[in-house]
Order: structure tokens, then C-alpha cells, then sequence
């Protein structure tokens, strides 16, 4: 499965400009690291991914837009990999890693992981130069009315290379079903709030020599306070996966800027 994604990788980038121009952007983000309680947050400032920071998610404005991850509203330019019959694997235009693919679902179904997680670890054994991760119904997902994985370049996430990473709930196997029944036993523990179907989560997911490590953030709020805040108190941060995996996303440069270490402790702990 990763020679074909590096092909498709390589067919996009030569023939759709606008995943080619956003990737070759990739290359000149600035990034900078901060001393998070001890661990390593890189920080990137990355315009591109102003479309998902700042997507309007209530019920009503995901009902009136066209769903951008159904088949029939993609790019005329972009092209996909069927995986298991029930997903595509797709080159994300928007990209945070080196390599960043999207995989929705065929059908437009509710961002809902559920029964779904066999598939995430499925994924994460066959693309496994992939960190494969889930952002839950209000944790970060862009499209919540259709579900979907991601998938980013492994060794990115500082996460991948901190055993004792803060915020997450960490199970290890080698065996798939201990991994489906450590995943269930937590699921189902979880408080699930008013009118959702699912406890808030988001999920990271990669496979390195015969052994998937899956990391699980329980979440209690969407988005923080500075989201909406007014005046200098204002930061456009919406931590989905890739955030809460060490690398936090900031479109806008004056952000990128004055964000501190205090900040990102605040935030992870407020969410």
C-alpha cells in the first residue's frame, strides 16, 4: 500500500497546482520549538490551514455547504486510492506533514470512530511510514457530517518519541484484538455529552515493528477561550490530533508569534 501512495503522491504534485504549490509552501513555514512542563511542542505557522481552523461547524452550516470529502464534490484534479471498499485514500491539498493524506469514508456517514477503529489500526499496519490519527465530532474534525481519517509522515509527532507524553491515555499490542478490547473498554468508559453520539476524543495511531501504539486524548471542550476572544487575548487555535501530538498549528503569523509556553499549557488544559 505505501508504493501506491508514494505514486499517487507523485501524480498529484505533477499534475494538480494546487496540492503542488501548497507543498512546495510546506517547505518554507517557520516553525519554532518551545519547553512545554519538560517536553518539546514544535509550533507552525502555516496560512493554508485557515480553512479548517476557522470551518463553521454548527448543524446548521454544515447542512447548507456541499460536503467536500463526497466523491462528487472533490477537485475535478484530485485522485484516490480505494482502501478495504469502504475508503479513499486521497493527497490532502492542506497540508501539516511532509506527506498528509486524507482517507474519507465512500459513503457520507457521521464522523463517528465507534466500530470504526479496526480500520484505523488496518490502516496504520498497511501505511506504516503513516502516523494514522482521528479528530472526534467537535475535537477538530472539518467535516463532521462525513467520516474520515488522516494520515501524516511518521516521526513527525514529537508524541512518537515520548513514552510518557502528558494528556493521553496510551495502550500497546501486538495482537489486534487486545488493541479492538483495551480501544472498547476505554470508549465505553468515557462521559458522553448532551446531545452527542460519542465521547469527545481524538486519536493518534501508528505501527513500528509488529506492534501498534495507539494515543487517546479525551476531550471535555472544542475549542478554547482565545478562539473567540477579543483583542489581544485573541488566538486562532483550533488543537485537533496533530496539536495534542506536539505540533500546534498557528494560520495566522501574529499568533505564531507572541504564542508562548504558558499558552499551549493553558489550552491543553482548558480542552
Amino acid at each position: 500500500m505505501t508504493d501506491k501512495v508514494n505514486q499517487l503522491f507523485k501524480e498529484q504534485l505533477s499534475e494538480w497546482s494546487q496540492a503542488k504549490d501548497n507543498y512546495r509552501a510546506l517547505e518554507q513555514v517557520k516553525v519554532k520549538m518551545l519547553d512545554v512542563d519538560g517536553r518539546r511542542y514544535k509550533v507552525q505557522f502555516n496560512p493554508a490551514r485557515i480553512v479548517s481552523s476557522t470551518a463553521r461547524l454548527d448543524p446548521e452550516s454544515v447542512r447548507l455547504r456541499k460536503c467536500f470529502l463526497c466523491s462528487e464534490n472533490l477537485p475535478k484534479e484530485q485522485k484516490g486510492i480505494t482502501f478495504k471498499e469502504h475508503y479513499t485514500i486521497l493527497v490532502n491539498p492542506y497540508p501539516i506533514f511532509p506527506r498528509h493524506l486524507t482517507i474519507p469514508a465512500i459513503e457520507h456517514t457521521p464522523q463517528v470512530i465507534g466500530a470504526r477503529f479496526v480500520d484505523m489500526l488496518d490502516l496504520a499496519r498497511q501505511l506504516d511510514d503513516y502516523t494514522v490519527f482521528y479528530n472526534g465530532l467537535k475535537c477538530g474534525a472539518s467535516a463532521p457530517d462525513h467520516f474520515h481519517f488522516q494520515a501524516g509522515s511518521k516521526g513527525f509527532l514529537p508524541i512518537e518519541n515520548d513514552r510518557k507524553w502528558h494528556n493521553t491515555i496510551r495502550i500497546e499490542s501486538g495482537n489486534c484484538q487486545k488493541m479492538l478490547e483495551r480501544f472498547k473498554k476505554i470508549y465505553d468508559s468515557l462521559p458522553i455529552q448532551p446531545c452527542d453520539v460519542e465521547p469527545m476524543m481524538n486519536i493518534l495511531t501508528w505501527y513500528e515493528k509488529g506492534i501498534w501504539t495507539t494515543c487517546l486524548f479525551p476531550r471535555k471542550k472544542h475549542r478554547p477561550d482565545c478562539y473567540s476572544a477579543d483583542g489581544d487575548a485573541n488566538m486562532l487555535i483550533s488543537p485537533a490530533s496533530v496539536d495534542l501530538g506536539g505540533v500546534f498549528i498557528t494560520p495566522l503569523e501574529k499568533d505564531f508569534i507572541k504564542i508562548t509556553e504558558k499558552d499551549i499549557t493553558d489550552i491543553l488544559l482548558e480542552i
